[in-house]
């Protein structure tokens, strides 16, 4: 029995943390909403598993500050203030031009052909009549992750996919409300700056594109006065 009762504990915690994984994939996706109440028997619905793991994981999310519990003892996305909205943007320009300028010396051909293909498909997605939103935004995390993995920082990327997690709801509102940003191609303009300033190994444009890009979409969100 007292090998049966050391397997059981692993099981259960590689299954909270296969949970925890994807809600916080969800998050940084912008699939979850600020403010959407979370309830653990349609999480549990959607990911195919009990309420038990998905309590945790949303209690991890907690500690994240991704996820909040409110007094009726119901999880919820956090609402963003704007002066909270703004640190955060601050904080990214710099931990993601951190891993942006480590990139910048140590990205493979294959990594920057990659970052290339994500963003000739994000481009086609906004040439579309109606594009779809989930793909963009899967499109643009994935082309960011892409370039700040190439960094070779594990610890530094923790701490990006951290910020993402907490950012993600708010960060995608422009995208899908479907802004001029979209339609006029500027997310694509910044990606190509990056990539084309990661293939010349210049760090310092790869920043400056980075940070641009940050900046447009929060100045964007900022402007629509949805935040709290």
């Amino acid at each position: 029995m007292s090998g049966l009762s050391a397997i059981v504990p692993i099981e259960t915690e590689t299954l909270g943390v296969r949970v925890y994984l994807q809600l916080r994939e969800m998050l940084i996706a912008g699939q979850f909403a600020p403010g959407e109440k979370l309830t653990l028997r349609t999480l549990a619905a959607a990911i195919g598993t009990s309420p038990m793991p998905v309590r945790d994981a949303l209690r991890q999310l907690m500690v994240d500050q991704a996820i909040e519990l409110l007094p009726n003892r119901v999880f919820r996305v956090p609402l963003m203030s704007k002066s909270r909205f703004i640190e955060l943007r601050e904080i990214r320009i710099r931990m993601e031009g951190m891993a942006i300028e480590y990139a910048t010396e140590r990205i493979s051909a294959r990594e920057l052909a990659e970052a290339a293909a994500l963003s000739a498909a994000f481009n086609a997605e906004c040439d579309l009549h109606q594009p779809d939103p989930a793909k963009l935004i899967v499109l643009n995390k994935n082309l960011h992750f892409t370039l700040y993995r190439a960094s070779r920082l594990p610890a530094l990327l923790q701490i990006v996919e951290g910020l993402w997690t907490q950012i993600g709801p708010v960060l995608n509102l422009d995208v899908r409300s479907g802004s001029e940003r979209i339609t006029s191609k500027t997310p694509t303009k910044h990606h190509e700056a990056m990539i084309a300033a990661l293939k010349i190994r210049d760090a310092d444009a790869a920043k400056a594109a980075l940070a641009d890009d940050l900046r447009s979409a929060s100045d964007y969100i900022l402007r629509q006065n949805r935040l709290t």
